[in-house]
């Protein structure tokens, strides 16, 4: 509903109101997301006591008839690929069940019934050849606003911090089969078995199981998941931004993945086949048949490289029609039930918004690092999720006392200058790295991250502390770096590795993640000791 409305802004002689249709056992969040955006709501007693010149829905179930006025029914999800067995007709498609479609004598029929694909046309003839004289296939307005916002996508991934990461979206619908139901533990897994530094983990929720389980209850079963860093889009417009940042999907029957399959072509895993509610020989049957599944989540880089490419868009074809056009076409459609002439102004399809949902940076890592020579490999896991490694990561200010105590590298970002009516204290680098190695005598190492590419480091037992330098690399016409805090693990693990103390410059060549980057280790001079922290 909110994707269409925008279709009839600019226009003062349209006043929208909504109103909530009683008997969804998932309303409790429906008016909250309308208030958010700051649409005018309505009772449902008073609303049915009006009457209007349109009324646009987006199910044909409950009460709807008793509206006065012309009725409009939108597509709603991707097609109707799924039949619910607790409600309606035996075997109906959900949207096109003959018990919810069919109306009373005295109520008004639908006058236009939108679609999104000539294939559901005949589906609807099918179950109700009445409603179908008044059905046209106009596309899907919401996948119109994903086709319009795809050149944002670097801004999303801006936006979510992803940088050359590989961001691997799950989506889970709602119900007995949705993949939080069936594999509830999966997003803690990937996160425990996807190296951090290579992998950004996002999970999409349908708004009915959101509704279901509240934002609380919701966030602390994802808590393990979370706390690695997993990002958890909000149910209005974020999910499609970041299926449009995505990379990758490992998803259920749920519509998501084939928005996700119909904006681009890009790998797309399932975690099962559907289960009962999935309709044979729907584009989401389609889809699910054709792609790989997930027996594992320590197979999932398999999974996504067995992908055939033009899977996923050869079944979201079978789904959707006039992706560029659905905007324009029900826009015409609405202004000729409402007899009234469009605007002589173009409506632009409104864009999704950057995503908000800031992911959470783990405050600890186990890391693994294999070295061979100056060649040194670093993997990062958020810690507790995988099996502990070489040593561990904590960083000060951030993670807790428990971590703090049992870490091998303890590191501190540099604070970012800020205003004061008091006096300041600051740490010189190397003054708070010998405070850590003072504080915790369980400690190896303590590193001052002074900005992306300059830290200090000092390794206990060393009589000097080190400047760690990383250098930007350039790939595909992109400039990639570092995380600091995997630099200064590299540059500890290797010390640790060698008999003597360098007392000259030494190159590294380090792989972090999918990329290779070179890292310079030398004695710190003593204007580096003394830089601020």
């Amino acid at each position: 509903m909110l994707d269409v409305f925008p279709l009839l802004s600019g226009d003062d002689r349209i006043t929208p109101r909504f109103t909530l249709v009683p008997g969804s056992a998932f309303g409790a969040d429906v008016l909250s997301a309308v208030e958010a955006v700051g649409g005018r709501t309505i009772p449902w007693s008073e609303a049915r006591d009006q009457s209007y010149d349109l009324v646009i829905a987006a199910s044909p179930k409950g009460e709807l008839e008793v509206l006065r006025g012309r009725h409009v029914l939108l597509p709603h999800g991707a097609g109707f690929n799924k039949s619910l067995r607790h409600e309606g007709s035996a075997d109906s498609a959900s949207g096109l069940d003959p018990e919810y479609l069919h109306r009373s004598e005295h109520a008004p029929p639908v006058s236009l019934h939108a679609l999104a694909h000539p294939s559901q046309l005949a589906r609807l003839a099918a179950a109700d050849p009445e409603a179908a004289l008044r059905a046209k296939v106009v596309g899907d307005p919401t996948l119109a606003r994903l086709t319009a916002s795809q050149p944002l996508r670097e801004t999303y991934r801006a936006a979510l911090g992803t940088g050359s990461r590989t961001l691997l979206a799950l989506s889970s619908t709602w119900g007995p089969d949705a993949l939080l139901r069936r594999c509830p533990d999966l997003p803690a897994q990937l996160a425990g078995h996807l190296p951090y530094d290579r992998y950004q983990l996002a999970l999409v929720v349908h708004p009915n199981e959101w509704s279901r389980l509240g934002t609380y209850e919701l966030r602390a079963r994802l808590a393990p998941a979370l706390e690695g860093g997993l990002i958890l889009a909000c149910p209005r417009d974020e999910w499609a931004s970041v299926l449009i940042a995505a990379d990758a999907l490992i998803c259920d029957h749920g519509s998501a993945a084939l928005y996700f399959a119909a904006v681009q072509d890009r790998p797309v895993v399932a975690v099962h086949r559907g289960g009962s509610e999935l309709i044979p020989g729907t584009p989401m049957d389609e889809l699910l048949s054709s792609v790989p599944m997930l027996s594992s989540a320590d197979s999932v880089e398999q999974a996504l490289r067995a992908y055939r490419p033009e899977t996923g868009q050869s079944a979201a074809r079978a789904a959707f029609r006039h992706r560029t056009t659905a905007s324009q076409r029900l826009r015409t459609e609405l202004y000729a039930l409402l007899g009234l002439t469009p605007p002589t102004t173009a409506i632009p399809v409104p864009l999704l918004p950057s995503p908000v949902a800031a992911p959470r940076v783990p405050g600890a890592f186990d890391v693994h690092v294999s070295i061979k020579e100056s060649m040194i490999r670093v993997d990062r896991y958020p810690v507790g999720l995988q099996a502990p490694g070489h040593h561990l990561a904590v960083e000060h200010g951030v993670a807790g006392e428990h971590h703090l105590r049992s870490a091998g590298l303890v590191y501190r970002r540099r604070a970012a200058a800020f205003a004061t009516t008091s006096t300041r204290v600051d740490w010189l680098a190397d003054g708070w790295a010998r405070h850590i190695l003072a504080e915790y005598p369980g400690c190896r190492a303590a590193a001052a991250l002074l900005a992306p590419s300059q830290c200090l480091l000092r390794v206990r037992s060393h009589a000097q502390p080190y400047s760690v330098g990383t250098e930007p690399v350039t790939e595909d016409g992109r400039i990639l770096r570092i995380d600091p805090a995997a630099a200064v693990s590299a540059a500890h693990a290797w010390l640790l590795s060698q008999r003597t103390t360098p007392t000259e410059p030494v190159r590294l060549d380090c792989r972090i993640g999918a990329q290779g980057f070179p890292i310079t280790l030398a004695p710190a001079t003593t204007e580096a000791a003394a830089e601020p922290l």
